[in-house]
């Protein structure tokens, strides 16, 4: 799945700020729009899941200043008709940064994962509203990831020491790649721990 247009894509340095309580708000806005959207789309809007995922999530996390949302569908659209409900809305297709970026055309199965190749297709935007960033993952109902997104980030939510040791992880990993180009291997560098706290 090649994207058809090219939108801004995350770039620079990891930089994390605190915890802003806006996020939240900023988020139920744009995923109720999202709802909006996409209702002519899929058969049950209903049967779609909206979620505001990711550190921005989480009260107290400090985060990258880029509001992560997600929407679980049962079909993903094709993507030039995605496309075009989207982009009223700001958003852009995501090429990533450089060819093997995570995360755009499909999510990496953990070890051991033996559900179907398609169930982990997706599509990825960004905002096209520098002010305001964002990032949006529209993924099957089918994903395992999509599900693990979700338990991560209570995880997070509901433990404080876990809460304090990703905030750790995420800080050494941005001063390590302060001077990358995009935040690539940033993301990578947290996989490990990701996966042993959404299991």
């Amino acid at each position: 799945m090649t994207p058809t247009a090219r939108g801004p894509v995350p770039s620079g340095p990891a930089v994390l700020v605190p915890h802003d309580p806006r996020w939240a708000g900023f988020a139920a806005e744009r995923l109720a729009a999202l709802r909006e959207a996409l209702a002519p789309l899929v058969d049950d809007v209903d049967a779609c899941a909206f979620d505001h995922i990711g550190s921005t999530a989480v009260p107290g996390l400090a985060a990258k200043a880029s509001v992560d949302l997600q929407v679980r569908v049962p079909v993903l659209p094709e993507p030039a008709v995605l496309d075009a409900a989207l982009a009223p809305l700001g958003w852009v297709p995501a090429p990533g940064s450089r060819p093997d970026s995570p995360g755009v055309t499909r999510d990496l199965p953990f070890p051991g994962d033996v559900e179907p190749e398609e169930v982990w297709a997706k599509r990825l935007f960004t905002s096209a509203d520098p002010a305001r960033p964002a990032i949006l993952h529209v993924r099957l109902a089918a994903s395992p990831f999509g599900r693990r997104t979700l338990a991560f980030r209570d995880r997070l939510r509901a433990e404080p020491d876990l809460r304090a040791a990703y905030e750790r992880l995420k800080r050494d990993l941005a001063a390590a790649h302060a001077d990358a180009p995009d935040y690539d291997d940033y993301t990578r560098g947290k996989s490990d721990f990701v996966r042993a706290a959404s299991r």
